[in-house]
């Protein structure tokens, strides 16, 4: 045969194409090829098929033979069912296989735990020591015979109307009480008694789809394995009720006066209202709401049968017993019980509930250090000790890396009619406020080196007739910045406050402190609801913010401080570190929040250069020369007494703030007579605390040098150095000492002089506090450029205006009396 390749006709040319029979049969000459004829190609030929290729004409209907025939679209949709059907089947078994092990494998805790598992515990910063536990104090158990029939309708009324023939859970329950809850419908529940009462009493109140899920599970299986009855008496012996009372007899007794036995249907629906939101239904705080609702519990009282109309026509709202102090609420008598009531501030700030903090079980662990605040309480008891009894201290020290509050003290009660946080009194701080207009001017390009008029008196643009003195006729016309500081010259700062704008120096101090714009309302204080750092009247701030004018707390102090030991990163005052529920889950961790730069670190770094030389100038440097920057502040009453007194300081580590006062704005003064300043009994408070604290910590160092350079406000030239003309006299000639000119006239006497009576005073004026009026000092040298003088010198003293203009009253204990204008006349 000859050789030919694929393309090579094997078989005569031409003649009409033939179609391949039914049956295909082997090809002649092909192992296992296939023989077929083809239709005509070029020229007419007919060629055989390529090996292995598929013929060309078209496949007969049927597909392959016996292959089967293609699915219709009614038997796939049939089939997908099924395999869909038996998925679900699947699923089902399994999900009630998985049922039914953690239903038998639920154990439902011994009612007995449960007022334990409701405490709430605060705890110090160690998150092992207690400080406080809440919940554990207004509670008496009773059983549910001892409880009115009326008060059971009015609870079943308000929470559970099927609760004696319900399975223990009611899914339909919760998707009725959340349409009821928008369209302002029934006051049923969207759980079940039991549902409340397992959650109340073994679960946290999270709403987690784990949460819910153990609490269905628990539920059932109670109703399972105790009485109606039973369930019934647990749940109102653990429920809160608000004010602190625990269970429905406290709650009687609080509200009523009364025991539960006595309650009658109108007093039992009051307490029923109670349940679903203590602190939002109390008739003290919500009157009309408190009573909206409990009209709705009566008339489902009528609906249920449980009371007649006429009865329900003839109720009227029942009188209720004030709301009882904080004392009732397991809050410590101690100072411990002010950082525990901060705690729970704090805690509502963040939209935890009343029923929550005191009856959720709560772990609360604050950044209260035990013993920094054992050294707090320490350095006020024994520098206090023979002390006159109308001396009112705090104390308050922030970490200026946190922000958390370490030592807390505002008051020896913590709790009950007496207590008073006078950490939180609002009162005018006298010079401690100068480094925020420092902090302002080195903003605005004006140094620490540069130097102001100092000279003592002068008057100011803004307060014609009104001159501005310092204390003791201190007078320094060019002191740099930092001499002005040291020395607390009044006139200096309430010059520069007025040079770089009174608002901004409020503003700089607002974003230190985290000092809202407007007081809140505390019931107890003119200033509520004023603008802060500001005139009360006018709502105006005025260069006398410069020198201490307007009202601050001792906490705002410490803060702001605090910011400036931060490099100008303020971190808000807190009180709260993590909050766990009673299995350890964690609720809220502060951690360590960022914080905020509200300044450039440079302003915040020369601000504290500027503070270095005050501790050691007012006599109340740290042990071992530890560094530390501080500034004093007193606040005159009127020409012989002083009202308030500050020591506040910091170290990178510890920003601290120490005051001093009374109740209201009687004079102070020590068991000597002496008046009481900045650097006097509140200096040696912050002195002891500092250095107890401090002790065996590693020194940390401040700014040496001053970073910001130059000066665009309007200095004075610095003072030239002059000799003496030589004067002739019999004896032989002499020549006199260099003096500088002009020189700065220091006091004899290191005391902070006011002036005699009949002197005018003025509430703006301002007072450094720096000097001990008891010590010998030796004269000041004259001023050294960028170096704090080596010798202390007396500020100024500011006088508030006395009583409340608006009353005519003395204010209330702690808090201060709004400044008025026209101003006195400032003194020395």
């Amino acid at each position: 045969m000859p050789p030919h390749d694929e393309t090579t006709p094997v078989g005569p040319a031409g003649g009409p194409p033939r179609r391949p029979p039914a049956g295909r049969t082997p090809a002649a000459g092909g192992a296992g090829g296939r023989a077929r004829t083809n239709a005509s190609r070029s020229g007419g030929s007919v060629g055989s098929r390529p090996g292995g290729s598929r013929p060309t004409g078209s496949r007969p209907a049927g597909g392959k033979p016996g292959s089967k025939k293609a699915r219709s679209t009614k038997q796939r949709r049939r089939r997908r069912l099924k395999v869909a059907l038996g998925t679900l089947l699947g699923l089902f078994l399994l999900l009630g296989v998985f049922v039914g092990v953690v239903y038998a494998t639920t154990e439902v805790p011994d009612p007995g735990s449960v007022q334990n598992s409701q405490t709430t515990v605060v705890y110090y910063a160690d998150g092992t020591t207690e400080m406080a536990r809440l919940g554990d104090t207004n509670r008496t158990n009773v059983g549910l015979a001892e409880v009115s029939e009326a008060a059971r309708d009015a609870v079943l009324a308000a929470e559970n109307r099927n609760f004696y023939s319900d399975p223990g859970i009611s899914f339909t329950g919760i998707v009725r009480a959340a349409w009821n809850n928008l369209t302002g419908g029934s006051t049923q529940g969207g759980s079940t008694i039991t549902q409340q009462y397992v959650k109340n009493a073994f679960l946290t109140a999270d709403q987690t789809f784990s949460r819910k899920f153990q609490e269905l599970f628990l539920a059932v299986k109670l109703d399972n394995e105790y009485s109606k009855d039973e369930i019934l008496e647990n749940y109102l012996n653990t429920i809160y009720f608000g004010r602190g009372a625990y269970g429905i007899e406290a709650a009687a007794n609080t509200f009523f006066g009364v025991p539960a036995a006595q309650l009658t249907p109108q007093q039992g629906a009051v307490l029923a209202v109670q349940i679903r939101s203590p602190s939002s239904y109390d008739p003290e705080a919500n009157p009309e709401g408190a009573q909206d609702r409990w009209g709705l519990v009566l008339d489902a009282m009528v609906e249920e049968g449980w009371m007649t109309q006429a009865d329900r026509d003839a109720s009227v709202y029942p009188p209720v017993q004030p709301r009882p102090e904080s004392s009732a609420l397991g809050i410590p008598t101690g100072p411990e019980g002010l950082v525990v009531s901060q705690a729970i501030s704090e805690l509502e700030g963040r939209g935890y509930s009343d029923e929550q903090i005191r009856a959720g079980g709560l772990r609360i662990t604050t950044t209260v250090d035990k013993p920094t605040q054992d050294a707090a309480l320490a350095a006020v008891a024994e520098v206090m000790d023979g002390q006159p009894d109308n001396l009112r201290q705090a104390l308050v020290a922030v970490d200026p890396r946190t922000g958390g509050v370490r030592a807390y003290y505002g008051g020896d009660v913590g709790a009950g009619d007496d207590a008073i946080d006078y950490a939180q009194a609002r009162r005018q701080p006298g010079s401690s406020m100068k480094p925020y207009v420092l902090a302002t001017a080195l903003d605005q390009g004006i140094s620490v080196t540069s130097r102001r008029d100092g000279s003592s008196p002068q008057e100011f643009p803004d307060r014609p007739g009104l001159p501005v003195r310092n204390s003791g006729g201190t007078s320094c016309p060019a002191c740099s910045l930092v001499e002005a500081m040291t020395r607390s010259l009044n006139t200096t700062y309430y010059g520069l406050a007025y040079e770089v704008g009174p608002e901004n120096v409020r503003e700089t101090a607002l974003a230190a402190t985290g000092m809202p714009d407007t007081w809140p309302a505390t019931g107890v204080s003119s200033l509520d609801d004023k603008p802060t750092l500001a005139d009360p009247e006018t709502g105006s701030t005025g260069s006398s913010i410069g020198i201490g004018q307007y009202e601050m707390r001792p906490i705002d102090q410490a803060t702001g401080f605090a910011t400036f030991a931060s490099g100008g990163v303020r971190h808000d005052a807190h009180f709260v570190s993590r909050v766990t529920d009673t299995a350890g889950a964690v609720l809220l961790d502060n951690g360590a929040p960022a914080g905020e730069q509200v300044m450039s670190e440079q302003v915040a770094s020369d601000t504290t250069y500027a503070l270095e030389g005050v501790a050691q100038y007012s006599r109340r440097a740290l042990d071992d020369d530890r560094e530390v920057a501080a500034k004093t502040g007193t606040q005159g009453i009127d020409a012989d007494d002083n009202s308030d007194a500050w020591m506040v300081g910091y170290t990178p580590s510890l920003s601290t703030a120490v005051w001093m006062g009374s109740d209201g704005y009687q004079p102070i003064r020590n068991d000597d007579g002496a008046i009481v300043y900045g650097s006097g009994l509140p200096g040696a408070i912050w002195q002891q605390f500092m250095d107890t604290v401090l002790d065996g910590t590693p020194e940390e160092d401040l700014p040496d040098r001053p970073v910001i350079r130059g000066d665009t406000g309007e200095g004075v030239p610095e003072p030239v150095t002059e000799p003496a003309a030589p004067t002739t006299q019999s004896a032989p000639p002499t020549q006199s000492a260099p003096t500088t000119q002009p020189a700065p006239s220091t006091p004899a006497t290191p005391t902070e002089t006011v002036p005699g009576p009949g002197t005018p005073v003025d509430p703006n004026s301002g007072n450094g506090g720096n000097a001990d009026p008891n010590a010998p000092v030796p004269p000041v040298p004259n001023p050294v450029p960028q170096q704090p003088p080596n010798g202390p010198v007396t500020g100024g003293t500011t006088a508030p205006v006395p009583p409340d203009p608006g009353t005519g009253q003395p204010q209330q204990p702690g808090q201060p009396a709004p400044t008025t204008q026209p101003q006195p006349q400032p003194v020395g």
